[in-house]
């Protein structure tokens, strides 16, 4: 368990990779603005799955960031840097601190987290996101690229639980390896 230099413990998981990972996104260009692509890719995801938000997010050692980003209304920021995400109010902020949640989990442990009601699992209840926020469910899948990294995740959440089930599973990791099949094109120039 790793511990903040007050004795309480941390939630949001070491990510060593960290540094590789922030170069290779500036390698491609990724998470530093909002891209009309991966908007669209959020509001397909979001569609199929039939949640509310969706979002592609591209985090570094101190934040996130919302390349693509879904919400009902289709209001969301350019945003502050120091602004935080808030689904139950009416902008939402393409930016959210690595230590709110999940999708630094996804990153570190490489594999899609489903959490029904994140109420359910102590480690993911006290997530700064439940109370601030109003998050209940969070479906992600991390996106690794051909060199082995993992750039960032796309992610679903829901204001109510959800039974995202091994459907949902199977969803979020198809459109996972569609992207990172997407941001490999553009790599190559094809797109």
């Amino acid at each position: 368990m790793t511990y903040d230099p007050t004795g309480h413990l941390l939630l949001t998981p070491v990510d060593r990779e960290a540094p590789v990972r922030v170069r290779r996104l500036r390698q491609l260009g990724l998470g530093e603005r909002p891209d009309p692509a991966f908007d669209e890719f959020a509001h397909r995801l979001a569609k199929v799955i039939g949640a509310p938000y969706a979002m592609v997010n591209f985090i570094d050692e101190k934040r996130q960031f919302f390349a693509g980003l879904h919400t009902p209304a289709g209001t969301h920021s350019g945003g502050d840097p120091g602004a935080q995400s808030a689904p139950t109010g009416g902008d939402v902020s393409r930016f959210m601190a690595r230590d709110h949640g999940y999708c630094p989990h996804v990153v570190v442990r490489r594999k899609a987290l489903v959490l029904g009601d994140v109420c359910d699992y102590p480690r993911f209840a006290g997530n700064p996101v439940v109370d601030e926020i109003g998050i209940r469910s969070y479906l992600g899948a991390p996106l690794i690229d051909r060199t082995g990294i993992a750039l960032g995740t796309i992610c679903v959440v829901d204001t109510e639980p959800r039974p995202w089930g091994r459907a949902g599973l199977e969803t979020i990791k198809s459109f996972a390896a569609e992207l990172v099949e997407q941001i490999h094109r553009r790599e190559d120039g094809g797109l």
